[in-house]
């Protein structure tokens, strides 16, 4: 009988398991880009529900829970909560940008933002007042019929602020405190009497040059800092 020859292997492990070694590398390579994409899902989600708040001037407060783990599989529209009052802010802003793109006047000299609280009407002076005085025009009755008509149809208060730049008053006023309480008051009364609404919904203040939207260095921008504004805010919620 033939005596067999002995099987003779190769030094090191086998080849099959340096093809398995690969593959378990490779995998955990891609699992290891998966959970770096999810990180960036995350920060995607937030900025593109940041862009969504921009576009729309409000902010929808969201508990920082509602990221963690965020794939687009998880997320399901019922996370994101809206209550009435946000849905409120959301339709008066729409409303407004709607009358001004209607009024070429207000669309230029008129602005609408919003905040958490409630929502912002800018109104250029030169629209409601002539220079030095605080007697309505009758260019900012629209502007002050919009106004009531808000009030009328929501639940929120106002606040009427006065804003001057850093000129003086003028001979009708001693200085650009008086000026701007008086315009902010000529307002408030306006939408009293003419729209018949509750005095205790309604307060005027007035800033002077206080409060300037941008620095007072040329005309353009003192333009911009004389202003009125009709604050709308919840009941419950200062806005100063």
């Amino acid at each position: 009988m033939a005596k067999q020859e002995e099987c003779r292997c190769e030094e090191g492990l086998p080849g099959w398991l340096a093809t398995f070694a690969d593959l378990m590398s490779l995998l955990l390579t891609f699992f290891v880009l998966l959970l770096s994409f999810s990180n960036q899902d995350v920060q995607k989600f937030r900025d593109m529900m940041g862009s969504i708040k921009d576009a729309f001037g409000v902010q929808v407060q969201r508990k920082q829970a509602d990221y963690i783990a965020f794939s687009p599989s998880q997320f399901e529209r019922k996370d994101i909560k809206i209550d009435q009052d946000t849905r409120m802010l959301l339709g008066m802003v729409l409303k407004l940008k709607a009358v001004l793109e209607e009024n070429e006047l207000l669309k230029k000299n008129v602005d609408v933002t919003s905040d958490d609280n409630g929502v912002l009407i800018r109104v250029s002076s030169g629209v409601m007042f002539k220079p030095g005085s605080a007697v309505l025009k009758p260019e900012a009755y629209p502007v002050l019929n919009e106004v009531i008509k808000l009030l009328k149809e929501n639940n929120f208060d106002v606040i009427v602020r006065g804003h001057t730049d850093d000129t003086p008053a003028g001979a009708n006023f001693p200085s650009n405190w008086e000026l701007s309480a008086a315009r902010a008051a000529a307002a408030l009364r306006y939408i009293v009497e003419k729209g018949g609404i509750n005095p205790s919904r309604l307060k005027a203040v007035g800033y002077a040059d206080t409060r300037p939207l941008v620095p007072n260095t040329s005309p353009s921008n003192r333009a911009l800092n004389r202003r009125v504004e009709f604050y709308f805010h919840r009941p419950q919620v200062e806005g100063w």
